[in-house]
């Protein structure tokens, strides 16, 4: 996992414009305060399904990216399976920075490889 990736990630965290979890994830994209959702590549079909369904939807940005533990640790927990920024600008960053296994998905269908 990429370093800056992560950096931003916990920076967003520190800022306090991150949620984790996958019921206070989903309830911040349907009400509209979540810009970006990052999902584990470990998580449950159930769980990637659920948030990438409710994300399409709702017009929200997501990008399946690290580990659980990876996810986690940046976020000051043991793991989480999902995770919402909810800065446009964080989101912007965190999504510009390159990183390995990474694909982001945008509402309108278009897929875009991050290496």
């Amino acid at each position: 996992m990429n370093n800056k990736f992560l950096g931003m990630l916990g920076l967003a965290k520190r800022a306090g414009k991150v949620q984790t979890g996958e019921d206070i994830c989903s309830k911040a994209v349907k009400s509209g305060v979540s810009k970006l959702i990052i999902v584990a590549c470990d998580a449950s079909d159930n769980t990637k399904k659920s948030i990438t369904d409710s994300c399409k939807f709702y017009k929200t940005k997501f990008v399946e990216a690290g580990s659980k533990a990876e996810l986690g640790k940046f976020t000051g927990a043991d793991s989480r399976a999902v995770v919402s920024v909810n800065d446009d600008n964080f989101a912007k960053a965190i999504l510009d920075s390159p990183s390995c296994r990474t694909r982001t998905e945008q509402a309108s269908g278009d897929t875009k490889e991050l290496f």
